[in-house]
């Protein structure tokens, strides 16, 4: 005689973190009433590295957390790698979905061949997590749509507008103007500005030109749309050398604008962005903790907004098997 067992099993949720942000990854556990798992990364002498996860991960749905930036003399590099190699750990360990969160994408810029004989390494780095083994990644205000495509699993695109939009309206009346930093990001700085209709807020976007051959240049040549006497507020993806935030930033001021704050998802600040916007006519440089800003870098017109709930929420809808665009009306897969 065959017997059948019935079993009702519990869906069980861990979060790990890698060594680049821990802080962001225990205040995004904090949000979901959960305790961040240990993850017990030993570093060997030549610089490799064993991930070995402090309890069982069986049949789990392990999230493993850890933005792409270069911190305590580790590059961008070591912490892809360093992530990859936990995903592959939790994938060994029978984990039944492994989710890599990556709250700042790395090589997100190389998307496309901008000239002959260039990688696509967004797609590269794509790549690699699914060989690790990872079946889905989350991340915030991607440097273009088009990456979600490079995954063969789903993709869960997140945004900080929502923290944003809060900052303004706590800070400013109306009268605001949205400026795009170039003509790429135009659509992003009108859906900020549709938010914030009932402040009236308008729209300008920054003629920009990239000398050929060159890397983290970019000129300021002219303002379309009506900025004089008005606050307007720059609104990026990233700031990284802050070239073009502050290039744009000059432009406005020339042209009438009575104040500029910079806005930004992701604040990288490598080279001489510390010193750039230092001695830029920006009042404000307001950034989310995506990627941690070291004390060496904190300007006092720098701001630091928290993602941790915006996370904490996708990662909860994940896990429940609920929508995550619903978190943002729609609005958060461009």
């Amino acid at each position: 005689m065959n017997k059948t067992i019935d079993k009702v099993t519990t869906k069980r949720m861990a979060i790990y973190s890698g060594r680049t942000h821990p802080d962001l990854a225990t205040e995004v556990a904090e949000h979901l009433q959960v305790q961040l798992g240990e993850a017990n990364i030993v570093e060997f002498s030549n610089g490799e590295l064993r991930p070995r996860f402090g309890e069982s991960v069986r049949g789990g749905d392990v999230f493993v957390m850890q933005t792409h930036c270069g911190i305590d003399g580790r590059s961008v590099n070591d912490s892809i790698m360093e992530q990859l190699i936990m995903i592959d750990a939790a994938y060994r360990a029978s984990a039944k979905r492994v989710t890599a969160v990556c709250p700042f994408y790395g090589y997100a810029r190389q998307d496309r061949k901008a000239e002959g004989r260039e990688p696509i390494t967004a797609r590269l780095v794509a790549d690699m997590f699914a060989a690790a083994g990872s079946k889905r990644m989350v991340s915030i205000d991607l440097h273009s749509g088009q990456i979600q495509g490079f995954f063969s699993g789903p993709v869960d695109h997140l945004t900080a507008m929502p923290v944003l939009e809060k900052y303004v309206r706590s800070n400013v009346r109306d009268g605001v103007v949205i400026v795009s930093p170039d003509a790429g990001r135009v659509k992003v700085a009108e859906r900020f500005a549709q938010h914030l209709a009932d402040m009236n807020a308008d729209v300008a976007f920054i003629n920009k030109r990239r000398p050929k051959g060159t890397t983290n240049v970019a000129v300021a040549k002219e303002v379309i749309g009506e900025v004089e006497g008005k606050l307007c507020i720059l609104t990026d993806d990233m700031i990284d050398t802050g070239g073009t935030i502050v290039s744009a930033a000059e432009l406005l001021i020339e042209r009438g604008a009575r104040e500029v704050w910079a806005m930004a998802t992701h604040g990288v600040l490598s080279g001489p962005a510390i010193e750039r916007l230092a001695k830029a006519p920006i009042e404000r440089v307001v950034l989310t903790n995506t990627i941690p800003l070291p004390a060496d870098k904190r300007l006092p017109k720098i701001e630091v907004l928290s993602v941790a709930k915006i996370l904490a929420d996708a990662l909860s809808a994940v896990f429940d098997e609920t929508s995550v665009s619903d978190l943002f009306d729609g609005e958060n897969q461009s």
